[in-house]
């Protein structure tokens, strides 16, 4: 499951910064004044880039088909290991200082420090959810 997860995050880095100066980015900006789309981008980054580092497993089928709010996702790892938020947030806020720095040598883009401001707040919002999430499934 790491592994796809690891998958994922590679390909997503790559079209984060291989998407930086196409076309649909630049028309996207017109009816995204504030960047307000770089939370939910490196949000989704996080929760890849997280599920990489976190042994994890597929729930149980039956605990899927029931509506007693079991995780798609059961997490596994030790209380005292909080390294596992740690190291992918900081990957993604690298990844977002690196993608700002690249944009400024883009002819189109220019580089924000609100840009990377909104992307810490998808960072942080993604390993909220997900630290509630295990501490969810620890105490069932």
């Amino acid at each position: 499951m790491n592994l796809i997860f690891t998958i994922l995050s590679i390909a997503y880095i790559f079209c984060i910064f291989f998407w930086a100066d196409s076309p649909v980015v630049s028309d996207m900006a017109t009816c995204n004044p504030y960047s307000f789309l770089h939370i939910p981008l490196y949000g989704i980054l996080t929760v890849f880039l997280t599920f990489a580092v976190i042994p994890c497993r597929l729930g149980r089928m039956d605990a899927l088909l029931h509506s007693r709010g079991y995780a798609v996702l059961q997490l596994r790892m030790d209380a005292s290991s909080r390294l596992h938020f740690l190291i992918p947030g900081l990957i993604a806020l690298g990844v977002a200082i690196a993608d700002e720095f690249y944009q400024s040598f883009l002819p189109n883009r220019d580089a924000s420090p609100i840009d990377v401001f909104l992307d810490f707040i998808g960072i942080t919002f993604a390993l909220l959810l997900i630290f509630r999430l295990y501490k969810r499934q620890k105490n069932e």
